[in-house]
């Protein structure tokens, strides 16, 4: 009972970490190896209440942050409201804009954005096949030369790599686990020109 126990208060402390702090401190790093300019037009899919929303408009002083969601009440709260208020909280209302939208379907034209983000949030839906749309989706709103910055529970990312053919990984570590060493894996594409 009280090994049991013991794994239990880990695994609460480890997911409590990754929610409060670790997620944020990843996504930090990852968006300045992004190497932003400033200007960029950004797609965050799955956005949910905007984290990395959020952290991606803290960085386009004179562009846009885009979040897309489906507003599913799997979360507490979770609508674009909430959303929006937590950019104003940020500042960063201004360059922030949210659209109900299925990422296997994007309402936006080809070759859109810039950067393009989605944090643990493609592997919420359920077929291998719609997973993979909501990739191709990604990479068609995506510029020549942009960047998608995907991070998702492996071995998923490894798949959609191949899918579209290209692409690095790299393991997020231990300040995205989410109660455990469930690993998590960014892929990383520069869309070819």
């Amino acid at each position: 009972m009280a090994a049991a126990g013991t794994v239990l208060l880990a695994n609460a402390g480890v997911f409590l970490h990754t929610t409060l702090r670790g997620k944020l401190r990843i996504w930090e790093r990852e968006l300045d190896r992004a190497g932003l300019q400033g200007n960029e037009q950004l797609l965050d899919l799955g956005c949910g209440r905007g984290a990395v929303l959020i952290a991606a408009a803290r960085r386009l002083p004179t562009g846009r942050a885009v979040g897309a969601d489906l507003w599913t009440r799997d979360q507490s709260g979770n609508s674009p409201e909430v959303t929006l208020a937590n950019a104003a909280a940020a500042g960063v209302a201004d360059r922030v804009e949210v659209h109900t939208a299925d990422m296997t379907a994007l309402p936006f034209p080809d070759c859109s954005f810039d950067v393009v983000t989605s944090a643990l949030a493609i592997h919420n839906i359920p077929s291998p096949e719609g997973r993979y749309r909501a990739v191709d989706e990604a990479m068609r709103v995506l510029r020549p030369g942009g960047q998608l910055l995907i991070a998702d529970l492996s071995p998923n990312p490894r798949k959609y790599a191949v899918h579209i053919g290209q692409g690095k990984l790299r393991s997020l570590g231990p300040g995205y686990w989410y109660g455990g060493p469930w690993f998590t894996t960014l892929l990383h594409v520069v869309k070819e020109r």
